[in-house]
């Protein structure tokens, strides 16, 4: 990555958290169980208004149909629930943390994530990509 897309980045993460007020009011939606007993679980920190999230959106939910019942996906809005932000200490979005089936983190990320890297996230722990025919 060059230093100019690097430095973009890194202020774009900077500006969709320093933005709340831009959300809107989200407050209804329940946030789930984090990590999801018994699957790999990835959990996706961002906000439905913030440019890099609103980019891995497709990603999210091609990966939700691919992966159905075999690993959680989640998405959690930040801008809408800020205590999600503090809970799970995150400094800037979108943040991706993996959880193996015990429920252990694994890894974390911050930033924008593409597909390849998640599926290599997925099989190294054990959730092979099987695209349903």
């Amino acid at each position: 990555m060059t230093k100019i897309k690097l430095v973009f980045a890194i202020e774009m993460m900077i500006i969709c958290l320093a933005i709340p007020a831009l959300a809107g009011n989200s407050q209804t939606a329940v946030i789930p169980a984090v990590p999801t007993p018994g699957f790999v679980t990835m959990l996706d920190l961002g906000a439905h208004k913030c440019i890099p999230c609103k980019m891995m959106t497709p990603i999210i939910e091609e990966l939700q149909k691919e992966y159905a019942g075999r690993v959680s996906i989640i998405f959690i809005d930040v801008w809408a629930h800020r205590e999600q932000a503090r809970r799970f200490g995150i400094r800037g979005i979108p943040t991706q943390i993996f959880y193996d089936k015990t429920g252990k983190e694994v890894s974390r990320h911050v930033g924008f994530l593409d597909k390849k890297h998640i599926v290599a996230t997925f099989e190294k722990l054990g959730v092979p990509h099987e695209i349903a025919q």
